[in-house]
């Protein structure tokens, strides 16, 4: 890779910065992609000693890597994604590997396409941690910047991966179930 290449690339990276997710902080302040994706991260690393034999090389790299493609198409939330979306966010984060030497740009699409196949232990630890994150971002986030339709979402959205990638991240997920259910009824406005 020449100093060039590795330049441009992370110009375009760095998007993910300034693009916003549907999300606020607990301070009200609009979330962005790369603090997404960087909590993500921060959770595989802590994991590390929780979830055995597994790759948590592979699952730091798929956290890293998993909303690239936001950093050109932008965040869309998960309830109003549509299939032509992620084929477009995919397509447009081909089209960004495909500025890398050929070494690099093949590892790292051969990482996608295991993410999106979601067959291995890494790939569902991956996805688990990138849905429980944005949970417990909610849960943090004050309610009334959360959508009506986020009172139920933030209680089911999830579960299933959380299920099928390990104990450990179920009982995290439920636990975080429990923090909605208080959120909603602590915070919730008497009628």
């Amino acid at each position: 890779m020449t100093a060039k290449q590795m330049m441009d690339f992370l110009h375009v990276a760095e998007r993910l910065k300034d693009n916003t997710r549907h999300c606020t902080t607990s301070k009200r302040r609009t979330e962005s992609v790369a603090e997404h994706s960087w909590r993500v991260s921060l959770m595989a690393m802590m994991l590390v000693h929780e979830i055995e034999n597994v790759d948590f090389y592979k699952i730091l790299q798929m956290c890293i890597l998993h909303d690239l493609g936001e950093s050109i198409t932008g965040d869309i939330p998960a309830f109003w994604k549509t299939e032509d979306d992620s084929q477009k966010e995919a397509l447009v984060l081909f089209d960004l590997l495909d500025t890398l030497p050929e070494n690099l740009r093949e590892d790292w699409k051969a990482l996608f396409l295991e993410m999106e196949a979601q067959q291995t232990k890494e790939a569902k630890i991956y996805k688990a941690l990138d849905k429980l994150e944005a949970v417990i971002q909610h849960n943090e986030s004050p309610l009334d910047t959360w959508l009506p339709l986020e009172y139920e979402l933030n209680q089911t959205y999830g579960k299933k991966e959380a299920e099928v990638a390990h104990p450990f991240l179920a009982e995290l997920r439920q636990l975080a179930v429990e923090d909605t259910k208080k959120k909603l009824r602590e915070e919730t406005p008497k009628e």
